[in-house]
């Protein structure tokens, strides 16, 4: 008879809530501060760039000028995808196809198109890292002008990550105000701590497994609507309310009948979430930019109320919906261009758990059947 697994008391945490799995230096949460690598978030999202956000994460510093001109440079190249791997993905499902699962395959197909694809020592990692990060934004809008029947469009490798993917959805020069928006979006989900996605791209590293794999299992995690959807809710939930005048009435019946409204809370943030003050005004000059007010205004009273009645706070997912919304990007692409932007972060986990690793293998404990024989 096998023996128990001596489990101390108090040592089993449902979903490892306040268990410490490793180290890590990329970022932190302290209270209602977030941090990467020393920096809070509102001073990146004030002055910094996507891409110098992606080099803090990967070097462990900011660049100099010449640093991210060069860096600049090396994700220029890589942004594009193999004309015959551009045929095979246009040939995939789209019609009632989740966004999110295209996408994880996708990832997984462009490890066919690496001959670097295992390699997963230093040089190949940074490599390899370029490609994924400069070709993820390329592949959400190739899924939405396949999906829409119109060709894709090539990136421009002078330009941002975040020009490109406006340029490629739509298909015409972006409002430059839209796309530095866009930008300080992609900085704000850029990586957050050791939180479900990049735990699971840390433990698929941590088997020494390739990087394209690390991240295709990040990517099926962040799919979940536990983690990757609740903006896109957020949004069908303020489309359902309609106006302002029925959202009065639709947050005190919710309050009222104890209906959960989506966007708020945090498993982290007890005193608010510093992103989600960001795109509070973010999502008032968007709205106003376009002419859609409401969408803010709604938005507000909602939160105001909610903070007043149950002292709930809203996190990131709250006000991005209505900023991407204005932007004019589809719904059902929310949770794909948080993948646009947070694979920055899961290269970040992966490079440090390569750099220090020990395969993950936690135990669970016993609570089933014992002693009996077959």
């Amino acid at each position: 008879m096998a023996t128990k697994v001596e489990i101390y008391e108090g040592a089993v945490d449902k979903g490892l809530e306040g268990v410490v799995a490793c180290t890590t230096g990329i970022s932190s949460i302290v209270d209602a501060t977030l941090c990467f690598r020393g920096y809070t978030i509102e001073d990146l999202a004030a002055n910094s760039t996507f891409e110098e956000v992606i080099y803090l994460l990967w070097y462990d510093k900011r660049p100099t000028t010449e640093e991210l001109k060069d860096f600049k440079k090396e994700l220029g190249k890589e942004m594009f995808i193999d004309p015959e791997l551009v045929k095979q993905l246009q040939a995939m499902p789209t019609k009632d196809v989740h966004p999110m699962a295209w996408l994880r395959t996708a990832v997984s197909m462009l490890a066919l198109w690496d001959k670097e694809a295992q390699g997963i020592d230093k040089a190949a990692q940074k490599k390899i890292g370029m490609r994924l990060t400069a070709k993820l934004g390329l592949l959400v809008a190739l899924f939405e002008r396949t999906r829409k029947g119109l060709s894709f469009v090539p990136a421009n490798s002078e330009k941002t990550i975040a020009w490109n993917f406006i340029n490629m959805l739509f298909g015409k020069e972006p409002d430059a105000e839209i796309v530095r928006m866009f930008d300080v979006c992609l900085i704000l989900h850029a990586d957050h701590e050791l939180n479900c996605s990049a735990f699971s791209a840390r433990v698929t590293a941590s088997s020494l497994s390739d990087m394209y794999s690390a991240v295709t299992s990040a990517i099926g995690t962040l799919k979940g609507p536990l983690h990757g959807g609740a903006n896109e809710q957020v949004m069908l939930m303020l489309k359902s309310i309609g106006t302002m005048e029925n959202a009065v009435q639709w947050i005190k019946d919710a309050l009222d009948n104890k209906v959960k409204v989506m966007g708020f809370g945090h498993r982290v943030y007890k005193n608010g979430d510093p992103r989600a003050k960001i795109l509070r005004k973010m999502s008032e000059q968007i709205t106003k930019k376009i002419n859609e007010p409401k969408w803010y205004q709604m938005s507000a009273l909602i939160d105001d109320t909610v903070q007043k009645e149950k002292g709930l706070l809203p996190n990131v997912d709250f006000y991005s919906a209505t900023v991407y919304h204005s932007m004019n990007i589809p719904i059902d692409l929310f949770t794909p261009i948080f993948a646009v932007s947070r694979v920055s972060g899961w290269l970040a986990h992966i490079f440090e758990q390569y750099a220090n690793n020990r395969i993950y293998r936690p135990r669970g404990q016993w609570i089933g059947k014992e002693g009996l024989r077959f």
